[in-house]
């Protein structure tokens, strides 16, 4: 990096610090913290909803994804603008009408505190597992770039969040993320745009997505009835959805979003416009990754992305096995590069000619038996280094490729984004803490500033506990892919609570509760079975197996257990 790359990367982020702690100082009550006086108008909604789930590991991951398997996760978001009309008819009005601080507090009304306190649990668990995630993603990038340690990188760009977070609530999460979205896309946009430019001079976008197709990178939509596979279109408008529904719709580091929203409509409209942007956006990130595929078809790519890997194998015994390796991953670089100039040659001639297409495909096959006895010699140097690339994908073209003052950009891009979901996070844990937790079971009256300086005191430890979380964090397949394990291991069972609160006012709070205990207990056991036996389900389906079973156990309970009338302490609920 340049010394402009620094100034442009340092100036953004102390701009967003500052202008955050700036504007949003001095909160009076645990309302102005938490809901934000309930101010925010709906551009500011719809834009803080997006920021807060399209985090570092979004901009880091998913480039890296479709470079390796192309477009097909894309399927993962078709659920969602379904799930955005539904929590805009349903959970919008009801939140509002009970004028809740938190998604949380609207289930003591509708079953009991237990069934409240246990769903904010497990929505601690996950977020705060997920938000130490949103700060290992950046702190991985930029260890590897400045060589600093890990640990360090993710207590600077923790402190860095807390900062704001802490001083201003969701106001200063709101504000912040208007300028960090603005960052995020106009950084990829300038890639995304780079990267055609790079591209041989003859070569033309469709030519582009011509070469993408040939190595089944275009694949968009998977008819597959195979429950095994991760992403298909079934799986994307069921498991997506249902996943996309609680996410947005009881998942506070989002509902605290629209809560704070000026009125009903506001909050609707900003769900809407999320819901409008969202396929596109992730859409145009998954296609920066395929072009950063096709721009690799003509320049010098490395046997494994991850330069720590390298690092190992220069120091090990197996340096001159890799090395020759990496001297037939050059030529078969230069042969790809003489094949792929070749077809665009014939596609300008408008002919898609099938031998040379056949031949891309076998060149491509040939690298990744290449990069997969990489993969052996790396984990026989060492056993505990993560094989996986994906994650470096991206970065390393930012590095190795974009011109000064961009690096900086993009490396500002994805710390924005890093904030932003870590803030958001923050303020959801700490709101949940302190109203569902702490507040509710105190037994003697506190004044508002009580409340507010303990939410401050939660934001700061949730902060601590994230920080720590990420240092000791380790890669999985694809970060991406790890957050949405998580949340797809429990927003089932939390969706399915909401959606019996919602929708079937017979069932009362002791069915629901135990029905609630036995779907997560069931879901672990799915989760565990998954991972050590043969068999594999695709984990967007967790989230409909865990809400579809909450429910109908909770029908069941209810009708053949607990006929009887309400007990006292239950509550009778009525919408």
């Amino acid at each position: 990096m340049q010394l402009f790359d620094w100034i442009v990367l340092i100036v953004t982020l102390l701009f967003i610090v500052g202008y955050g702690s700036w504007k949003t100082k001095g909160s009076k009550n645990v309302e102005d913290f938490i809901l934000g006086n309930n101010e925010t108008p709906w551009y500011t909604v719809g834009l803080s909803v997006m920021a807060t789930q399209a985090s570092a590991i979004t901009f880091l991951s998913t480039p890296g994804q479709a470079y390796h398997d192309g477009m097909g996760f894309v399927q993962f978001y078709f659920g969602l603008p379904i799930a955005m009309v539904v929590i805009c008819l349903t959970f919008i009005p009801l939140y509002h009408k009970n004028k809740v601080f938190t998604a949380y507090e609207f289930l003591e009304k509708r079953f009991d505190v237990k069934t409240r306190s246990l769903a904010a649990i497990l929505f601690l668990v996950q977020r705060g597992l997920g938000t130490g995630l949103t700060i290992y993603a950046p702190a991985i990038i930029l260890s590897a770039l400045l060589g600093w340690n890990l640990t360090i990188m993710n207590i600077i760009i923790g402190v860095l969040v807390i900062i704001y977070t802490f001083s201003g609530g969701t106001k200063a999460v709101n504000v912040t993320q208007k300028q960090q979205m603005f960052v995020i896309m106009s950084g990829m946009f300038i890639t995304f745009f780079l990267i055609l430019h790079y591209l041989p001079n003859d070569m033309t976008f469709t030519s582009a997505l011509h070469i993408a197709g040939a190595n089944d990178k275009m694949n968009i939509v998977d008819f597959s009835f195979d429950p095994e596979e991760k992403y298909t279109i079934w799986s994307g408008i069921t498991g997506g959805f249902f996943l996309a529904l609680a996410y947005f719709g009881t998942d506070q580091s989002q509902v605290g979003r629209y809560l704070s929203g000026k009125s009903v409509a506001e909050s609707q409209m900003g769900l809407i416009m999320n819901g409008l942007l969202k396929v596109p956006m992730q859409f145009f990130i998954l296609l920066t990754g395929v072009m950063v595929f096709v721009f690799f078809q003509f320049n010098p790519v490395p046997l494994n992305f991850n330069p720590n890997n390298k690092i190992v194998i220069e120091k090990s015994a197996y340096k001159e096995e890799y090395h020759t390796l990496e001297k037939k991953l050059s030529k078969l670089s230069e042969d790809k590069k003489v094949i792929n100039l070749l077809y665009i040659d014939q596609l300008n001639q408008d002919y898609d000619n099938p031998i040379l297409r056949k031949e891309l495909v076998n060149l491509s096959n040939k690298e990744k038996d290449l990069r997969d006895r990489a993969k052996e010699i790396i984990s026989r140097a060492d056993k505990n280094s993560e094989t996986n690339d994906k994650d470096y994908v991206f970065f390393h073209f930012i590095l190795h490729y974009l011109p000064k003052g961009l690096i900086g950009l993009l490396l500002a891009v994805i710390l924005s984004a890093a904030m932003s979901s870590t803030a958001s996070g923050l303020n959801a844990l700490a709101s949940t803490t302190a109203i569902d937790i702490y507040k509710r079971n105190l037994k003697t009256e506190k004044s508002e500033k009580h409340y507010l300086h303990a939410t401050k005191f939660f934001t700061l430890f949730w902060g601590v506990i994230a920080i720590l979380f990420a240092c000791v964090g380790t890669l999985f397949e694809n970060l991406i892919q790890l957050v949405n394990i998580i949340g797809s291991i429990f927003y089932g069972t939390v969706l399915g609570i909401f959606l019996v609160g919602f929708y079937l006012k017979r069932v009362q709070a002791k069915p629901m509760f135990i029905s609630a205990i036995i779907s997560q207990i069931t879901i672990f056991i799915i989760y565990y079975y998954m991972i050590y036996s043969q068999e594999k389900l695709g984990y967007l389906w967790l989230n409909f197996i865990g809400a579809i079973l909450t429910i109908a156990l909770s029908l069941i309970m209810q009708f053949l257990f607990f006929r009887s009338k309400p007990n006292d302490d239950e509550v009778v609920f009525e919408q």
